[in-house]
């Protein structure tokens, strides 16, 4: 892991600094590196085989932690270029420092002072461990929750399935060295890790899908949905799991993201390349089950949605590059009650903030993450810089520095924390904004 060196000020030799908005050029003498000063953290991890999705493990360090140096556990899966060579990926990065703000170029300092700085830097590094478990295909989507006192991921399967697995193992291999590793076998030219027997997989999906969510209310609930339209979803029994033999029917394509309403058991959202977002209850089946639509609620296909835990919103972001913001008291009236464009392609990930109901980030295949305030209003400061005044009010703070950003988590128990994966790997940040 090395500290990210390039964000969001340009170096102009004759003026200095200078604020960069994305999608200007850069001039020939000028470079983009990111200012210490607006983040209280920045770091940067790569994984091998680039993740798709990755999601954050809860751990027993408590919560609201504010400490430096910061540890946390998250579990990742890969798309390797062979169906072979992919991996669940069990992590934990440690040592997770404030950003170092670069010393006074004037400053002289003797061989030992810099000895002596090389070794604090060093002892300074984050520190990732991990453990990996072999899975077959590309994991398109994965993510966790805790039941009966296990950590369980569910995964979608580019080859249509979906999967199970109880983490203990690779949990207890990078928590406790005593444990043996099961990270690969001697014999193999790779590291994918050992194969493991999932709790249940799930065969009864027509096509892979990217729809995925355990639900925060009835623990061991899941839905997941395809790229066929359909929705199923899985009750905890007393051996696996019940998947209901009809699935959930309504939309008429790929169905994107799911989201279970962070406070009632059996609501369902759901959102599509139809461009229609669904609420369901799921104690109905078929297409009885969906009981609130929003037609045409983007421009084109819509890629994720978010419900917020504390007010009855859920953002959308799609193919449009646009942000927008749904009352659910007011829901099929197909007004948002915010429409937010600041992505200039399309929008790939969003999450509310689990510890500020107004703040959210998104993310984009414009290669930036975006924080948002809805509570920020217009500020008429005769003074504000001219390019500044273009951007939404309620935009906070543009990360930049990964290339074909993927998907984005705030961590629950450290507020501000933002992870983030991409094609070049993880990022984790804090800024000085949230």
């Amino acid at each position: 892991m090395t500290e990210k060196m390039e964000d969001s000020d340009i170096e102009d030799s004759e003026n200095g600094p200078k604020i960069y908005l994305p999608g200007r050029p850069l001039k020939k003498d000028e470079l983009l590196v990111h200012d210490p000063s607006a983040y209280l953290m920045l770091h940067e991890a790569q994984t091998g085989a680039p993740c798709l999705s990755f999601d954050i493990i809860p751990d027993g360090d408590g919560n609201n932690r504010t400490e430096f140096p910061l540890t946390v556990y998250l579990v990742a899966g890969t798309q390797a270029e062979t169906p072979n060579g992919n991996s669940i990926i069990v992590m934990k990065v440690s040592n997770l420092v404030k950003t170092f703000k670069e010393a006074d170029d004037d400053s002289e300092s003797s061989d030992d002072d810099s000895d002596s700085e090389d070794e604090n830097f060093i002892a300074k590094l984050p520190k990732m461990e991990s453990a990996l478990a072999r899975h077959r295909g590309t994991i398109n989507r994965l993510r966790t929750t805790v039941a009966n006192g296990s950590v369980l991921a569910a995964v979608w399967s580019e080859f249509g399935r979906v999967s199970i697995v109880d983490l203990k193992q690779q949990l207890q291999t990078i928590t406790d060295p005593s444990v043996p590793s099961v990270k690969k076998k001697k014999k193999k030219k790779k590291n994918v890790g050992e194969p493991v027997d999932p709790l249940q997989v799930f065969t009864g999906h027509s096509d892979e899908g990217y729809g995925l969510d355990w639900s925060p209310v009835a623990k061991g609930v899941l839905a997941s949905g395809d790229c066929k339209s359909d929705i199923f979803v899985w009750h905890p029994a007393e051996a696996g799991w019940n998947i209901t033999s009809s699935p959930l029917s309504g939309h008429t394509d790929s169905v994107e993201d799911l989201q279970w309403s962070p406070n009632e058991a059996n609501v369902l959202a759901s959102c599509s390349v139809d461009r229609t977002i669904r609420i369901w209850d799921t104690r109905e089946h078929g297409s009885t089950a969906c009981k609130l639509t929003v037609k045409e609620a983007h421009k084109s296909d819509i890629n994720v949605i978010s419900w917020n835990r504390r007010e009855p919103f859920i953002v959308s972001g799609g193919d449009d590059g646009f942000l927008n913001i749904w009352d659910l008291r007011n829901f099929e009236s197909n007004n948002p009650v915010a429409i937010l464009k600041h992505h200039s392609k399309s929008v790939t990930t969003v999450e509310w903030s689990p510890h500020e109901s107004s703040i959210f980030a998104s993310g984009g295949e414009d290669d930036q993450i975006a924080l948002w305030d809805l509570a920020v209003e217009r500020d008429d400061d005769p003074n504000m810089d001219p390019q500044l005044k273009g951007l939404p009010p309620q935009l906070l703070f543009i990360h930049q520095g990964q290339n074909d950003i993927k998907e984005l988590h705030w961590h629950a128990q450290v507020p501000g924390l933002v992870i983030s994966t991409a094609n070049s790997g993880l990022n984790f940040f804090k800024t000085i904004s949230v």
